[in-house]
């Protein structure tokens, strides 16, 4: 993979935004790979996510910084740079359900996710030997009613002593509390099947079945406060019919989740997620 610098910027919407920050790239010699804009007309805000060579620079990241702080000061920006070449931290985080922390495992340890998985944290012990097979760490933190203010403390512990830049609940069972929600924000990435909030609760695919439901699918997105409504960074579904059975609708939905969750993972380590307001800008 190239190694490239990911300029991504967001800032209220006006003339020459664009003109600017190319004609700062060439003053220096940088050399664009890939460019992606969006205006958002109602709500008035530009977005912008350039991939610039790296060798191309004459300088690093803090001296990028330094000299790109005039402009965005002018044009009010929120932005970021980051390195290719320093994949993300992820913690991921499951229960008893093996599907999207062993697609996400695979992904890694097959060099097609390029993030460094630091640890996994589960409230059960049922997949300590899949991780520990892969050399990655695996903590049981059990949460129940009575401990878990004591559990969470914990498991905040291990997302510093790790330097997670983004944890991933890949089936984790458990509800994040508030503070680590907020503490978190826009770092922690959550999957869940599409019938939220048709078929909340336990067995969905038993009360989807039940309603004869024609689609599938899941969503991956952000966790805030607001249970399973955070921003939307990914979804997808497929189509079933009369002559699936449960057994065919878990099997498929399964499929589906760990697919989106693979997808959204990697626009979000690759930094074209872009969030504002309760929604987001995912450049491809």
């Amino acid at each position: 993979m190239e190694h490239t610098y990911r300029l991504v910027i967001s800032c209220p919407d006006r003339v020459g935004i664009v003109a600017k920050v190319s004609n700062f790239l060439s003053t220096y010699n940088g050399w664009i790979t890939e460019a992606s804009h969006h205006s958002d007309n109602q709500a008035g805000w530009f977005f912008m996510r350039h991939e610039i060579k790296a060798s191309s620079i004459p300088f690093g990241l803090d001296q990028f910084r330094a000299a790109f702080e005039p402009i965005a000061r002018e044009f009010e920006m929120s932005w970021h740079i980051a390195d290719s070449a320093q994949p993300k931290k992820v913690v991921l985080m499951c229960s008893k359900e093996s599907h999207c922390v062993a697609d996400l495992l695979y992904r890694w340890h097959s060099g097609e996710l390029n993030v460094d998985i630091a640890a996994v944290i589960s409230n059960h012990e049922d997949l300590r030997r899949m991780v520990e097979w892969h050399d990655i760490p695996y903590h049981c933190i059990p949460v129940s009613k009575e401990n878990k203010a004591e559990a969470f403390a914990e498991i905040d512990d291990l997302f510093q002593s790790y330097g997670a830049d983004v944890i991933v609940l890949a089936r984790y069972m458990q509800i994040l509390p508030a503070e680590v929600c907020e503490k978190y924000s826009g770092k922690v990435i959550n999957i869940h099947h599409s019938f939220l909030p048709s078929f909340a609760g336990a067995r969905p695919y038993h009360q989807a079945y039940s309603r004869g439901v024609k689609l599938i699918g899941a969503t991956c997105h952000y966790v805030t406060q607001d249970l399973d409504e955070g921003p939307i960074i990914e979804q997808d579904v497929i189509r079933i019919s009369h002559s699936d059975a449960i057994e065919d609708m878990v099997r498929l939905g399964k499929d589906v989740e760990k697919n989106v969750l693979a997808r959204g993972l990697r626009a979000h380590v690759e930094d074209r997620v872009i969030t504002y307001e309760n929604k987001t800008v995912v450049f491809d």
